[in-house]
């Protein structure tokens, strides 16, 4: 039996790495000159975000920071201007925590042990396997998203992000690893993960493990969930605006959009910190979505004759619409504002 097992392992990376040398998404940017400063990026964007909305925000980081000793001069806020619109910000916040250790401890040369890379901020032991499979070419097993299904699939067993699923789950996957043509395989089980073993439509006719998956043509219904239903939370902004300068307030609450400059949050029944009078009120209303959470955003936008100053625990500054690209900004107030 250990030997029928063992050649079902075998055979199962066999094919997922005969499949991706003929069908793999080799034109994807970040398999394009592979480094492992390239390779660990596209690794953190694509952290929770589908491959098409990566791709303007990797080509454009790159083009900027094409290497290790570009990226250790930016600040954070350059950073977390980059990453304007892509969403959970605190990957570029450890983006810029991991290349200060990388400039202070290693003299701006990425780490070749899977150690030192997976004690790095953001980056956990499937980010990590990711790095050394592709940028080392070193055998090593990971686990994210998608190889989580297609493994769970492939064996049968539970997906549910318990701990005891995630532990049968990398244990299958270390077996499942092959010593050679790792930088085939990881890339091949992930593509198959998002283009074939997809989450509630998989294509099992055109899988290459088809005949050895346990729930193959079987897992659509099984799988079908119900939607989620997030909470939703009201927010009030004023948005202060001079000619073609913004008042914005970075935001230090550790919650979402942190370190990000936003409108004044104007909290029910208290009063803007300023006294000055406008001379033209406008008010928006729009609807953002976050993985947990609704937002309802009203936005009255105030426009003022000239820029003030005021006191406040807050920091704040005008930013003019030319220097906006320059700072970290929410995707709906960066778009709100590209309309004013």
């Amino acid at each position: 039996m250990k030997n029928d097992q063992s050649k079902v392992d075998s055979l199962f990376s066999k094919k997922i790495i005969s499949w991706y040398e003929i069908s793999g998404r080799t034109n994807l940017p970040w398999r394009k000159n592979i480094t492992p400063y390239r390779v660990w990026i596209s690794e953190i964007m694509l952290q929770q975000t589908q491959v098409k909305t990566v791709i303007p925000f990797f080509k454009k980081f790159i083009k900027k920071y094409p290497n290790l000793k570009s990226l250790s001069e930016a600040t954070e806020e350059d950073i977390l201007a980059l990453w304007t619109g892509l969403g959970f910000y605190r990957r570029a916040k450890n983006i810029f925590k991991t290349k200060e250790i990388l400039k202070k401890d290693f003299k701006n040369i990425f780490p070749k042990t899977y150690e030192n890379i997976v004690s790095l901020p953001g980056i956990g032991d499937s980010t990590a396997g990711a790095i050394m499979s592709i940028a080392y070419k070193r055998s090593f097993p990971i686990l994210d998203a998608n190889v989580k299904r297609t493994l769970s699939r492939f064996e049968l067993i539970k997906n549910d992000s318990t701990t005891q699923s995630n532990k049968v789950l990398w244990d299958f996957s270390r077996i499942h690893t092959p010593k050679e043509k790792i930088f085939e395989y990881t890339q091949g089980i992930m593509d198959m993960g998002a283009t074939v073993c997809t989450p509630l439509a998989p294509s099992c006719d055109i899988c290459p493990a088809n005949k050895l998956c346990k729930s193959a043509f079987s897992v659509l219904k099984q799988e079908t969930k119900k939607k989620k239903i997030n909470p939703t939370k009201k927010i009030n902004f004023v948005l202060a605006v001079n000619e073609n300068a913004f008042l914005l307030f970075k935001k230090s609450e550790k919650t979402f959009w942190e370190s990000l400059w936003v409108p004044y949050e104007l909290e029910a029944k208290n009063r803007l910190p300023w006294s000055h009078s406008f001379y033209n009120k406008e008010e928006l209303y729009h609807k953002h979505k976050l993985s947990h959470l609704d937002l309802d955003l009203n936005i009255q936008i105030l426009h003022y004759d000239k820029k003030f100053d005021f006191k406040s625990n807050k920091e704040y500054k005008w930013i003019h619409i030319s220097d906006i690209d320059k700072f970290g900004l929410p995707k709906p107030i960066k778009s709100i504002m590209d309309k004013l």
